[in-house]
């Protein structure tokens, strides 16, 4: 029942309550989670990429100004409208999708990356997996953040890492991800977990790696 009213909340953040998704992620990561998002931007290859349940579209917007060629695709109307405010504010032009990422409307072998980060459980799912080999290319890479946790010391930290317990997100050992992995590498990949540290937090960055067949 918790996990279900867990779940019911993030729905909600994702949708309806969309505008305060900024604030929120804000508060929980006492102001690291753009730099939780940032992690992964050193994982990136080639020129291409596709962001999966890209939310507001910050990263999408700093992919942009890094001179990827980026894609967003989302679910959720309410972050896709989101995220065009905040292309707007920014003066740049995305191609956005709403669409599942279980049924990619893109073609095979188009992306030299694929990239989500904070995603919900749908992430683990295999149609997910074999969606996103389909429209990686050869050697292509899959990105991933799941998570991110805070090290610093003090009542606030504290009380933040209580709240991120009781959301069942804990702090991240090596075998919460081995359920994942093997998943992923069912799926085709070969995947190399990164943990990250910073001042006063950090993070993880999976990097799956598409195989041959």
């Amino acid at each position: 029942m918790w996990l279900k009213l867990i779940l019911f909340a993030f729905h909600r953040l994702y949708n309806e309550l969309a505008w305060t998704y900024d604030w929120v992620s804000w508060v929980v990561s006492l102001g690291d989670w753009r730099n939780w998002q940032r992690a992964a931007l050193p994982f990136l290859t080639g020129q291409t990429v596709l962001e999966i349940a890209h939310g507001p579209g910050h990263l999408l917007v700093e992919l942009h100004a890094a001179a990827y060629q980026v894609t967003g695709l989302d679910l959720s109307s309410a972050m896709g409208r989101l995220a065009q405010k905040n292309m707007r504010r920014a003066s740049v032009s995305i191609p956005l999708v709403r669409g599942n990422v279980q049924v990619l409307p893109f073609a095979s072998e188009q992306f030299d990356n694929v990239l989500s980060t904070f995603p919900a459980e749908f992430i683990a799912e295999m149609a997910t997996l074999q969606e996103v080999w389909r429209v990686l290319r050869p050697r292509g890479q899959f990105v991933i953040v799941p998570e991110g946790h805070l090290t610093g010391r003090g009542p606030l930290f504290w009380l933040v890492e209580l709240l991120w317990r009781v959301t069942l997100r804990g702090k991240p050992d090596e075998q919460m991800w081995q359920p994942f992995v093997a998943r992923l590498e069912q799926a085709g990949f070969s995947v190399v977990i990164h943990p990250i540290q910073l001042r006063t937090s950090g993070t993880t960055v999976i990097m799956a790696s598409k195989n041959d067949r």
